[in-house]
């Protein structure tokens, strides 16, 4: 999210867990950030939608949903989801991607590198696809350092999600 903070030291340890139920309102409360809202260009969701979605996170086999822990802490979350977007060809086609979320006090720390590091092996689809706002510099350097790759940039029109931006598209493995 953003760049290392000199007063803010690297986490010394990094781990991922199954997201609890009792980690859901914690989660909420970081996904209402403004600032991390408006680097993410999205919209925050109300306790009433994110609570049922993350109900379903937890049970779906199809997504892998992880608490990112720092020193012990719960820093934020980290999933590999699936979603149909149109191929080259035009047709729907399901595929996996990466999001992660990280409290704004723990940015610049090495959490989101070390969680997307972490994940990776456990996950056996290939290729992942991760989008993020063309001006999160520092998501684009995550990603990158992790080896995803830029595919593609294009303009997003606004959703009730999503605001409108140009976005990075990346891509990892084949």
């Amino acid at each position: 999210m953003a760049a290392e903070t000199p007063n803010k030291p690297r986490f010394q340890e990094v781990r991922l867990r199954a997201i609890e139920p009792a980690d859901l309102p914690a989660l909420y409360e970081i996904q209402l950030d403004p600032e991390a809202n408006a680097l993410a260009m999205v919209i925050p969701r109300t306790w009433e939608t994110y609570e049922p979605l993350m109900q379903n996170v937890l049970t779906n086999p199809a997504v892998v949903a992880r608490a990112i822990i720092g020193d012990g802490a719960l820093v934020g979350s980290i999933s590999c989801f699936p979603r149909v977007e149109k191929n080259a060809a035009g047709k729907d086609e399901e595929q996996k991607w990466i999001g992660y979320w990280i409290a704004r006090e723990h940015w610049g720390r090495g959490a989101a590198t070390r969680a997307l590091a972490l994940l990776l092996p456990e996950l056996e689809w290939r290729p992942l696809h991760a989008r993020i706002a063309s001006t999160n510099i520092a998501s684009l350097r995550v990603l990158q350092r992790c080896g995803f790759v830029v595919t593609g940039r294009h303009h997003s029109p606004g959703t009730e999600r999503f605001l409108e931006c140009e976005e990075i598209e990346l891509r990892f493995g084949s």
